[in-house]
This record gives structure tokens, C-alpha cells and sequence, in this order.
């Protein structure tokens, strides 16, 4: 069981030591808005010069890998490649390439996403219906599929609903899913669960479980959920990098994803207190008799990422 101790002084050593890779969440933990958390970029040329992998797992659908590549950049983070960075934006369209045998092969991964209504799925192509920004659609464009509204033949059918991050969402998309959704062959996907988001000022705003939970709700069908705690995403990093989850460590600031995804793929966790989650809101998990709730309380905490630094040989 998981016990949530802080990791310092020679725990450091003994647990970063052995691992061949660590997997980190981005917001929260990398940066916080337009600023990297003082120490991360240092810490993942450490990594880097140990001979560690860093690679990054991103719940956030609202841009494309291509451009959080730029915003690792922009923040300082050197070295860091697309290939590296598995977003749910990426996984959702490799998950939907895989699902509905687009032209261009099979996606990365291979089970699926968590829970939901799958539909029939039965191979045929057909039309991607986004709720979503321009960086989840160019990520489904990039997979090979085709998106409702950008010059499908007349009549050619609707083969999934994805829900994203989308700040224009209205009645009038919300309508228009629940259309496609009448057919059972139409797959309801959602990218991610995460009910909101923290702003800069202290206030939240309503994240893509929010509006999935619209769109269930309205249709009568569940969605199959790609992103964390889901293990879709890192059934994508195994395929492509081949990483052992014996010896890799999961990096993240939010218990009900980050944390709970380490727990479902194996790996041992580390909360870093730098975003979402409080060290009070872990000790309550752990304290309580639910076995569901005790798969959110991670191996160790850190104040900071940076507080792993000291653990790396120079």
C-alpha cells in the first residue's frame, strides 16, 4: 500500500537511482500558466545527463503536441521533442484512428479507453465530430481522420463524438452530438475527466469532464475516456518507447488522474504539491477505509520537482 512519505536525503538516491524513466504531467508540475516551477528545466537536464527518460503525459487537449513542443521551448526546456509528449489530444486521435480504420494503419496503443458505451466501432472510416480547439482537430486531422464540417459528402455518417477542452461549447453543439449519438455505431469518446481547471487568479473553469458530463446526460450514453487514470495513454508509451513499468515513476500533482494513472499502469507515484492537490486531501485518502480511495495516494510526495534535483548523480 502506498504510504505518502516525503521523499528527501538518501530516499532520493534509493529511488530515483534505479529507474530507467520518469513520466511527468505538465500543468502544475512542469509550469504554472506562463511560467516553468522554478528548478524543472534543470531538473529534466539532470534527468538527461543520467541517462534518465523524461516523458510527459498531458490531460490537456486544448493544443496539439506540436505545439507544447514550442511551449517547452518558449519556458526554458531544452531538449524536449514531440515524440516525447503523449497528450490527450494525440491519444484520443490515435485512439479513434484505431477504433474506426482510418486510411494510414492503426494508431498507437492497443486496448482502450476507460469505461463508456463503446458503439459498434466497426471499422468503416467515416466522419469525427469534434467538440474541441483547433489543437485536438489538427490532431485528428494529423491521424488521418476526417471531421464533420470541412467538406464530407452529402449523407456520409457520423462515426464518433469526441469531447475536448472547447470554450465555445453551446446548446447548439451539444444538439448536434446528441444527433450523431442516436446511432448506436457512434462512438462517444471524451479526452479527458478532469472536471475543471485552476486559474491564475485562484478561480477554475469548467474542464472536459464538465461538458462530457453534458453530453451523457442529454444522449443517454457513456463516453470512453482516453485520457488519465485511463492506461490508454500509456499503452502508446510502451508501444513507442518500450518502458519497463517496474522502473519507471509517475510524476503528477492531481490525485484523481495523475496519481490514480500511476496506480493503474504499475508504476510507483510521486505527488508534487506545486498544483492541484493538497498533502491533507492524500492523508485523507489514506486514512479512509475505500480501497478506491487508497489508489490515490501516491508512494511519495515532494514540495517541488525540484526537490528531486539532489537525487540525480552530477
Amino acid at each position: 500500500m502506498a504510504s505518502c512519505r516525503r521523499l528527501s536525503g538518501a530516499g532520493l538516491r534509493e529511488v530515483l537511482g534505479p529507474a530507467q524513466g520518469l513520466l511527468f504531467d505538465c500543468d502544475g508540475v512542469l509550469w504554472a500558466g506562463e511560467r516553468a516551477v522554478p528548478g524543472a528545466p534543470e531538473l529534466l537536464e539532470r534527468l538527461q545527463r543520467s541517462g534518465k527518460a523524461a516523458l510527459f503525459v498531458s490531460n490537456n487537449s486544448r493544443r496539439s503536441v506540436a505545439e507544447l513542443e514550442l511551449r517547452f521551448s518558449r519556458l526554458g526546456f531544452r531538449g524536449v521533442r514531440a515524440e516525447h509528449v503523449f497528450s490527450s489530444a494525440l491519444c484520443s486521435a490515435l485512439f479513434l484512428r484505431q477504433r474506426l480504420g482510418a486510411a494510414g494503419g492503426g494508431g498507437g496503443g492497443g486496448g482502450g479507453g476507460g469505461g463508456g458505451d463503446s458503439g459498434d466501432g466497426d471499422g468503416g472510416g467515416g466522419l469525427v465530430f469534434v467538440l474541441g480547439g483547433e489543437g485536438l482537430r489538427g490532431e485528428v486531422r494529423a491521424a488521418g481522420l476526417r471531421l464533420v464540417g470541412e467538406g464530407e459528402a452529402g449523407g456520409e455518417a457520423v462515426r464518433a463524438v469526441l469531447v475536448g477542452y472547447d470554450e465555445g461549447f453551446t446548446f447548439g453543439k451539444l444538439a448536434q452530438a446528441c444527433g450523431y449519438l442516436r446511432d448506436p455505431r457512434c462512438l462517444l469518446v471524451a479526452t479527458d475527466p478532469d472536471p475543471w481547471h485552476p486559474l491564475s487568479d485562484g478561480r477554475r473553469t469548467p474542464g472536459t469532464g464538465s461538458l462530457t458530463a453534458a453530453v451523457e446526460t442529454a444522449s443517454g450514453r457513456k463516453a470512453l475516456v482516453v485520457g488519465k487514470p485511463n492506461t490508454y495513454m500509456f499503452e502508446c508509451i510502451v508501444e513507442r518507447f518500450g518502458v519497463d513499468p517496474a522502473r519507471t515513476l509517475m510524476v503528477g500533482d492531481r490525485l484523481e488522474t495523475d496519481i490514480l494513472f500511476g496506480k493503474n499502469c504499475g508504476l510507483a507515484t510521486i505527488l508534487t504539491l506545486t498544483g492541484v492537490s493538497r498533502l491533507e486531501e492524500a492523508q485523507a485518502y489514506m486514512a479512509s477505509d475505500s480501497a478506491a480511495a487508497k489508489d490515490m495516494v501516491p508512494n511519495y510526495y515532494v514540495d517541488s520537482i525540484a526537490d528531486l534535483i539532489p537525487g540525480l548523480d552530477e
